[in-house]
Parts: C-alpha cells; structure tokens; sequence
C-alpha cells in the first residue's frame, strides 16, 4: 500500500514538474518566435487608433512608403483585389537576432469597411489565386473579418501582395449601403526596433548612457560589446551593452557624451501607411445610367434621320 501512494506520489510531482516547465518555455519562447503581425494582434483591438495611426508604427519607427490599388467601384457580392505594394531595394540586408544578415520579410494589415471580407477559397478565380501565391491570411480578430493580415513573409518574393476581397451585398446584410467608403493599409518591410514590452531591440541605434572617457571595450563571444565608460563627474564606471549585429563607432581612450551614438543605425526597414476609396455600387443605379445613355443615343439617332427626311423633302419641294 504504501509502495502505491509512493509511486503515485512521485507521478504527480514529475506530472507537476512537466507542467511548470512547459509554462516557462511558453513565457521564455512567446516574445522570440512571435513576429509582426502578431505583436499588434495580442497588444491592441483595434490596429488603427483614433489619430488615424497604424499600431505598427510604435514598434517600427522608419516611415517608408507603401501603395495600395483598388477599383474605384466594386458591385455587390462581387471578389475583387486589392493590391498592396510594399517597395524597398532587394540588395540591402537587415540584421537578424542573432547579429547576422539576412534577407527582409514583410507583412501588411489591410483594415477594410464593415461587411467586407477576406473570399472565400471556392469564389476566388484562378488568375487571383496565381497572382496570390502560397500567401495565407487571416483575419486581426474572429469577431473583424474586414481587417486582414499576412506576413511575415520573404519580401523578395511579396513585395507586391494580392489580396482577394469579398464585397458586401446591402440585400442581405443591413448595416451595409451603397455608398463610397475608405480602405486603410499598412505596410512593412524588415524587423522593428521596439519590443512591446518597450524594450530595444538589436535592429537599433545604441546611445551613451553617460558621458566621460571610454575606459575599456570588450567584444562578447557571441557577439556585441561590453562598454565600459568612466562617468566625467563622478569617475564612476558605467556598462554599456551593445548586442550583436549594430557596428561599433567609438574606440577606447575616446571622450564621449551622453546619448552620442556608440553603434551605427543598422535599421533598413519600415512602415508606411496609406489609404484609398472604394464605392459600393447599386446595380440598378448602373442600369439605369446604361438605360439613360441609350435614350440619349436613340434620341441622336432619331433626331439625325428626321433631319434627312426633312432635307428630302426640302429637296423635293424645290424640284418641283
């Protein structure tokens, strides 16, 4: 019996042990293998705040410009595209984690008006599918199918993203109407320089904490640099740490002040945001416009054969 409730016991402590190693990985792993656009998703309701500022921007503070193409006018019910380019130079190389260089990702956010939608697979056709790629979306929260992400994603391949676009039809849904209406999108290319937790990054310019001399300079084994500055009040020693992949611009022995820049910017990346308008069109509006337009034309047409009879008979009445 009591080699039982041993055996038990140890279970439930090597199970309890399990557990609470598996919380601390989750903890530990989270803020590294999540990547844009996720932050934005965990971190904020809304992407676009009430400035009209896309969250992005907190974390990736380089402005870079990003265009979006939509029709003008869509009808109801109706897949159409809605193209975002993301342009950055494809040679340039941005620093990784790890301090070394890699290609650049990029992601977008396309916040779409109520009742609009990513389409569904089966009423997608296959020239958009082709120009889709293996792109997957997915939507900024169950309950906001009209904001739709991507990304990251390799950017030499995705600087031009197409995304398939579901317009709503006013017969079935009520809260929508014929009507002209905005589409916001941002854009980025490249890894931010700001962690939500409000921590730096090594895709960032490191700065003097104090000024003085440089005493010492020590480069890690794994990369980045121990900075050792003797503060010029006190002659205090004050440590700087610089991670991998930002180059160093100070030497030893050299007087520095605060905030000088220690490291060059390594930052090639950015966000950018722009907006366009779309008109949800009534068809009837449309046949009745194309109604219009053939009265006119019949009328010229009519106008133009009366004006014949006439001449003829103009012509006739002289000759006789």
């Amino acid at each position: 019996m009591q080699t039982r409730n041993a055996f038990s016991y140890i279970k439930e402590e090597i199970t309890r042990s399990i557990s609470v190693l598996l919380v601390i990985y989750i903890i530990i792993r989270a803020p590294i293998s999540n990547a844009y656009p996720i932050f934005a998703q965990q971190g904020y309701e809304n992407p676009r705040e009430a400035t009209g500022r896309i969250v992005c921007a907190n974390c990736h503070l380089a402005n870079k410009p990003v265009d979006i193409e939509v029709p003008q006018t869509v009808l109801p019910d109706t897949v159409f595209e809605a193209v975002v380019r993301i342009p950055y130079d494809m040679q340039v190389k941005q620093v990784l984690a790890n301090g070394k260089r890699g290609a650049l990702n990029v992601g977008a956010v396309l916040i779409l008006p109520e009742g609009f939608e990513l389409a569904p697979t089966d009423r997608i056709s296959p020239e958009i599918k082709e120009k889709m790629g293996n792109l997957s979306f997915q939507s900024y929260r169950p309950t906001k199918k009209n904001i739709l992400v991507v990304g990251p994603v390799p950017g030499q391949k995705y600087s031009e993203i197409t995304f398939p676009i579901l317009s709503p039809d006013p017969a079935t849904n009520r809260d929508v109407n014929f009507l002209k209406y905005p589409i916001y999108v941002g854009g980025n290319r490249g890894r931010g320089q700001i962690y939500p937790d409000g921590s730096k990054s090594n895709n960032n310019v490191y700065n003097a904490t104090t000024s003085g001399i440089i005493n010492k300079i020590i480069r890690k084994d794994k990369g980045g640099y121990e900075i050792t500055i003797v503060d010029a009040s006190d002659g205090r020693e004050v440590i700087d740490i610089i991670p991998p992949g930002p180059e160093l611009l100070v030497s030893e022995g050299e007087s520095i002040k605060l905030d000088q820049p220690l490291t060059s910017n390594p930052n090639v990346g950015g966000f950018g945001q722009g907006d366009a308008e779309i008109v949800l069109q009534d068809p009837l509006r449309v046949q009745g416009l194309l109604f219009f337009l053939a009265s006119i034309i019949f009328a010229q047409i009519f106008l133009v054969l009366k004006k014949k009879q006439f001449e003829k008979v103009q012509l006739s009445e002289m000759n006789f």
